[in-house]
């Protein structure tokens, strides 16, 4: 890659790297020179800019974050679109970050080009939730760095290991002089941490503090079905040889490990029965507090190996008790979590479809057949394509044949009656129709599709998604090819109130001009972005690329 001052003679095609301003125009770092752009530099005066130029081996930014990225999510993960060199991995499930760090180490010191950063090997993750992101530091990647990159890429996968709906017994003992609400205590706390991994309350046996007593149990426990078994002694385990892994032993069970390298939870037991794994709860277990036992019954629920191996590597971090943290939540607070970690934004789609197409004369243009289906079909099915949702539709003209073309989909119908006053009362109905709310389920955005843009894709939806970040500025995307802006648009929620009071046949296309700072110019593949079917001639002259 040539990076540094370049003339402007030589700067068609460069990467820019720097933002600056040419007269009434600006230009965003990143953006890609085009003819119009060195023509527009060279009148307000200047003569080079820094930039950066790609050469035959390089790979661009974004190309290289996508490939490395979708070479390593692995399962319950998906890559959101490329943007400014960042692709993120984003979670489908419930469960924990599973991958090797050791190979995850060995792809980052491959190049200082190329980084991936994680959550924590096994930290807890929600849907929706950013698990990992690859970002390229330069604006290209040499191509023998990637290819080493994608070489390691297959051990260092990053997955998602879904929670599993345990069915899980809790044998408890008694000893003389025990008080009941110490057992009720213990239950309600071991069901507060299974409802926070999806599993349903435990089956509980209660018997004597005693070997064969507590074998009993388990087994009693076994014939009801349980696949993982718990026991929680009257008294604490202080010995392999101690009164409850004498139990466990004479049920038919086999001791893994005593002990662990994390505190509160010190004298934890791990064993199994066959396929069965088996726990000795510490006194810890009782507590709501985060402590040992939570790391070992995430990962058994999530149907992660856990060994004597496992539990030693626990002491780095093991040290918890003068921390605050508590398990993982329950299943119904999941939401809230979300709320409190980073996540890939909830952009709703609005197609507005309610025009009454008066250029193309009798015709109604949305029902127009392009390749084999109807307009305004093409455009919906593209925005359910992508990862907006929900899919909103603001009908108007003719509404009957309009809905009749989208039957089957999974969108949500909006009926505006006014739709002859203009444009803006169309949009403004399909923003009311937009989920909102700061409880993490309402949306963040609202990308503003057009009915009549048959061209349009789910990758470049995709792509406008990936660069939605108000926090870094970019609260308003904005599609571009060679320079020219096209639609749709990406707007965030903060500017919905403002919207809604346009009047007239205007869209929101001014609040590029008055929230400059807020504006990301987001490249595409293609120029569909600039196509919209207005006329009979346009209609003949679409090519459908199908």
């Amino acid at each position: 890659m040539i990076f540094g001052e370049t003339p402007l003679d030589q700067a068609e095609g460069a990467i820019l790297a720097h933002a600056l301003k040419a007269g009434s125009r600006s230009f965003k770092k990143g953006r890609i020179l085009s003819a119009e752009d060195v023509e527009a530099l060279r009148e307000a005066g200047l003569g080079s800019v820094i930039a950066a130029r790609l050469e035959a081996e390089d790979v661009h930014e974004d190309e290289a974050a996508t490939v490395i990225a979708e070479a390593l999510a692995g399962d319950n993960l998906s890559a959101s679109a490329a943007f400014t060199g960042r692709c993120n991995l984003i979670a489908e499930a419930r469960g924990l970050a599973a991958f090797d760090r050791a190979a995850l180490d060995a792809l980052n010191l491959v190049d200082e080009a190329v980084t991936v950063a994680t959550l924590a090997p096994f930290d807890g993750v929600v849907p929706r939730q950013m698990v990992a992101t690859v970002k390229i530091i330069p604006f290209a990647v040499p191509r023998p760095v990637l290819q080493r990159c994608l070489e390691l890429a297959a051990a260092a996968r990053v997955g998602v290991a879904p929670f599993r709906d345990r069915r899980v017994g809790l044998v408890q003992t008694i000893l003389p002089g025990g008080k009941a609400s110490l057992l009720e205590k213990t239950k309600a706390a071991v069901d507060a941490r299974l409802a926070g991994l999806d599993c349903a309350p435990s089956r509980e046996h209660r018997c004597r503090h005693d070997a064969a007593e507590i074998a009993a149990a388990l087994g009693a426990l076994k014939a009801e079905g349980c696949d993982l078994l718990l026991v929680s002694g009257a008294s604490a385990i202080v010995d392999r040889r101690d009164v409850v892994p004498a139990g466990v032993v004479l049920a038919g069970g086999e001791i893994d490990h005593f002990g662990m390298p994390v505190d509160p939870g010190n004298l934890m037991l791990l064993a199994h029965d066959g396929q069965i794994p088996v726990i000795g709860l510490p006194g810890c277990a009782r507590s709501p507090k985060l402590n040992g036992l939570d790391w070992v019954l995430q990962r058994l629920v999530a149907g992660l190996a856990v060994g004597p191996a496992e539990i030693m590597a626990l002491g780095a971090g093991g040290l918890l008790k003068e921390t605050g943290g508590r398990p993982l939540p329950r299943a119904e607070a999941v939401e809230e979590t979300r709320s409190e970690v980073q996540r890939a934004p909830r952009i709703a789609a609005i197609i507005l479809a309610a025009g009454q197409s008066r250029r193309m004369g009798p015709v109604n243009k949305l029902l127009a057949e392009i390749g084999g289906k109807p307009m305004l079909r093409r455009v919906a099915e593209a925005a359910l394509a992508s990862k907006a949702g929900p899919v909103i539709v603001v009908t108007g003209h003719e509404p009957e044949a309009v809905t009749g073309v989208l039957a089957g989909l999974d969108l949500q119908l909006v009926h505006n009656p006014d739709y002859a006053a203009g444009l803006s009362t169309s949009l403004q109905r399909g923003l009311g129709a937009v989920p909102v709310g700061s409880d993490g389920a309402g949306s963040d955005g609202a990308v503003v599709c057009l009915g009549d843009m048959p061209g349009l894709t789910a990758g470049a939806i995709d792509r406008l998604i990936a660069a939605f970040n108000p926090l870094e500025g970019r609260a308003i995307c904005v599609p571009t090819w060679q320079g020219k802006r096209g639609n749709p648009l990406l707007f965030a929620q903060r500017y919905f109130a403002e919207i809604q009071a346009i009047s007239g046949d205007v869209g929101a296309r001014h609040l590029i001009g008055e929230y400059p700072e807020a504006v990301a110019e987001v490249p595409m593949a293609d120029d569909a972005i600039l196509q919209d079917i207005d006329t009979p001639d346009a209609l003949a002259a679409f090519k459908y690329a199908g």
